[in-house]
């Protein structure tokens, strides 16, 4: 600092002793053409300027500046430097040379800082004022941006920009000839400062953000290491293969050339009452490596002699213990050559930037980790913080690894008690579950019932009570009296038949009695029981449709039986079919298995019946969703004990029609044509 303030000191009396016109040296001045016509306005420089701030990167936007500079004022170099706070070796710097300049040959360090300082020319600056600093910072940036120049600098003008109030960049316009600046230049050179300053401060800003982001991103890879290691250290891996994974991941993120993680084996029982500094008699074994190129892995060959060595052969891990609670840490082995002899299998010739953590635990070394790079490195805090904390993980984990072990055992075997538990209870939910719905689907369906067989036990009795009273009123007409006394017979026809309905399934359930066959003639049967029904259907808008073989077809069957069922069949079509549609009622013969069989089946056009309801629509006291026809809903159940009492079966089939939301509905009844203790007749 000395010799820089006498330098600066020297230029300001040079500054005030030079004569504004010399005859003592001759001075050679270039005819000045500043810029085009569109140039020679500071406005027109300044849109340049700013149009490159916009468009250009931070790499590139200095460099855009000083050239358009350069160009402009019709000069030999153009040097940009950033200010923050003092200039040093970490400023970003920008040169434009015109193009004659550019095949001269550079020679690394051809001026020295101290030449620079010394030999530089009288600095003119655009600027009014200018403090012994000002000079200072222009000389130091030039001694920056300057230092590799073809030749020597004979004039430069120059000016520091401002933003709120702080200078953040210089800019020097370079002759390598004597020159004396005119004011027009100085002049502009000042109008465009402040652009030059927004885009110092842009590059400032973005080299900020990269350096953020950078942060950032290690920042990320350190999180990521410590999730990876707090899962590795949950996981069922073996030791070592854990241990592998984790001078994987740590040498990966650190961006280390290699890793290497050394275990020791004591000989000494005695090694925790010998002295700190103390060599104890120990093996170390490399049980995991990796490097760049490929992961090595060595749990597998741990009694190989390249892959351990005694304590007493490495001078570099001996210092773990002559300087304890201190990591061991060397940016560049050749540098240290005498003070430490490795063992060969650290390699310091080929990776001679070593840091070699010890792995700890209540005092006693368990071993290394040890992280190797090609070229010199300086090892961050920060790093050597996140090396500090995986040691740490990696100790707890050597030293918990049996006692892991055998409480997994213990809890798989728990693990498994409770799964078998857990999958009993599951069962017995299940089945808990299953009961509660059939207990509330039973609930429901008796709610179902007594409300069906409420209304259809009121509603009789209501009509009858109604009639009597009636009757008994005085002077009532005969014409009257007869028409309460059909509805008497009527209603207590009903409450008769629903009891008998009653009766008659609860026999059938109970499978009391046998059937009483007969032979009969299905054809004509059916086509009675279709003339007896036609007039009922046509009242609902129906019509009837029979299809019958040509050929009488008998069958031995219970006659009553096989009534109520076709009737049955017909009440229900005649309650839920579309109206204005057809009712088809057809017979067949079919053989199937050297069984005869008569087939009966009763088509309705109508709502469609969905396969849940299909389960269910046999039973008694249930109906079909959504139908609020009354009922008792005994009539299906009733069919299907009947069916089954003559040894038949009876089905359902609900088919969709195409652009309708309508159905077709299809009751298959399916009797064998004769009893087993029969034969056909001849």
């Amino acid at each position: 600092m000395g010799s820089l303030s006498k330098s600066v000191l020297g230029m300001k009396k040079r500054l005030s002793s030079l004569p504004k016109c010399s005859d003592e040296f001759e001075r050679q001045v270039y005819p000045v053409k500043l810029m085009q016509h569109q140039e020679k306005t500071a406005d027109g420089l300044a849109q340049k300027i700013n149009q490159i701030i916009a468009k250009s990167s931070v790499s590139s936007m200095l460099q855009e500046i000083a050239q358009l500079l350069g160009g402009a004022f019709q000069v030999d170099c153009c040097c940009m430097v950033t200010v923050t706070g003092e200039i040093s070796g970490e400023a970003t710097a920008a040169n434009w040379c015109a193009d004659k300049y550019l095949k001269l040959p550079h020679s690394d360090g051809m001026f020295s800082m101290e030449q620079l300082l010394i030999n530089l020319p009288v600095v003119q600056c655009a600027a009014e004022t200018l403090t012994i600093e000002d000079i200072s910072t222009i000389q130091k940036s030039l001694v920056i941006g300057c230092q590799y120049f073809p030749l020597p600098i004979k004039a430069v003008l120059a000016i520091p920009t401002r933003l709120g109030g702080k200078n953040n960049g210089i800019i020097s316009l370079i002759k390598f000839q004597p020159y004396e600046w005119n004011e027009s230049e100085k002049q502009l050179l000042k109008a465009i400062e402040s652009s030059c300053a927004i885009a110092f401060s842009q590059v400032a800003q973005l080299q900020l953000i990269a350096s953020q982001q950078q942060s950032l991103q290690k920042s990320n890879q350190y999180q990521s290491l410590i999730k990876q290691l707090t899962i590795l250290s949950r996981s069922n891996l073996e030791l070592n293969q854990m241990l592998q994974l984790v001078i994987a991941s740590t040498a990966e993120s650190l961006q280390a050339d290699k890793g290497l993680l050394i275990l020791l084996k004591y000989t000494d029982p005695l090694f925790r009452t010998q002295s700190k500094k103390q060599i104890p008699k120990a093996k170390a074994t490399v049980i995991g490596e990796w490097n760049q190129v490929k992961s090595i892995s060595r749990s597998s060959k741990p009694d190989k002699s390249d892959q351990s060595y005694w304590l007493s052969d490495c001078g570099l891990c001996q210092r773990v213990f002559t300087e304890p609670g201190k990591a061991v840490v060397i940016d560049d082995y050749q540098d240290q050559k005498d003070s430490c002899t490795p063992n060969p299998l650290f390699g310091v010739e080929e990776m001679p930037a070593v840091l070699l953590m010890p792995l700890e635990s209540q005092g006693k070394v368990l071993g290394f980790l040890v992280l190797q790079q090609a070229v010199a490195r300086s090892w961050e805090p920060a790093e050597l913080n996140i090396v500090e904390m995986v040691c740490a993980q990696l100790s707890n984990a050597i030293i918990q690894s049996q006692t892991l072990r055998q409480v997994q055992t213990l809890v798989d075997e728990r693990t498994e008690q409770l799964k078998r538990s857990l999958e009993v209870q599951a069962k017995l939910y299940e089945r808990t579950k299953q009961y509660v719905e059939q207990l509330q689907e039973l609930n429901e369906l008796k709610d179902e019932f007594l409300s069906n067989m409420s209304d259809r036990l009121r509603y009789p009795l209501t009509n009858m009570l109604m009639s009597i009273r009636n009757l008994r009123l005085p002077g009532i007409a005969p014409e009257r009296q007869a028409k309460y006394l059909d509805i008497l017979e009527v209603e207590c026809t009903k409450e008769i038949n629903l009891i008998n309905d009653l009766l008659t399934l609860q026999k059938l359930e109970s499978h009391q009695g046998t059937p009483h066959l007969e032979t009969i003639d299905v054809t004509l049967k059916i086509q009675d029981l279709a003339a007896s029904v036609s007039k009922n259907l046509a009242e609902k808008g129906l019509s009837i449709a029979v299809d019958l073989p040509n050929k009488p077809l008998k069958l031995q069957t219970e006659l009553e039986s096989f009534d109520r069922i076709l009737k049955e069949l017909l009440t229900n079509v005649c309650k839920y079919s579309e109206h204005d549609s057809i009712v088809h009622l057809e017979a067949a013969h079919r053989v199937d298995q050297k069984i005869d069989q008569v087939i009966i089946k009763v088509t309705n056009i109508g709502r469609g019946i969905s396969e849940e309801e299909a389960t269910y629509i046999f039973d008694k006291f249930r109906r079909g969703k959504g139908r609020w026809i009354p009922g008792t809903g005994l009539g299906l159940a009733l069919v299907k004990s009947l069916v089954q009492h003559l040894n038949g079966a009876i089905s359902l089939e609900s088919i969709p029609l195409k652009d309708s939301h309508l159905s077709e509905i299809c009751f298959t009844l399916t009797l064998p044509q004769f009893s087993d203790a029969s034969k056909p007749p001849s």
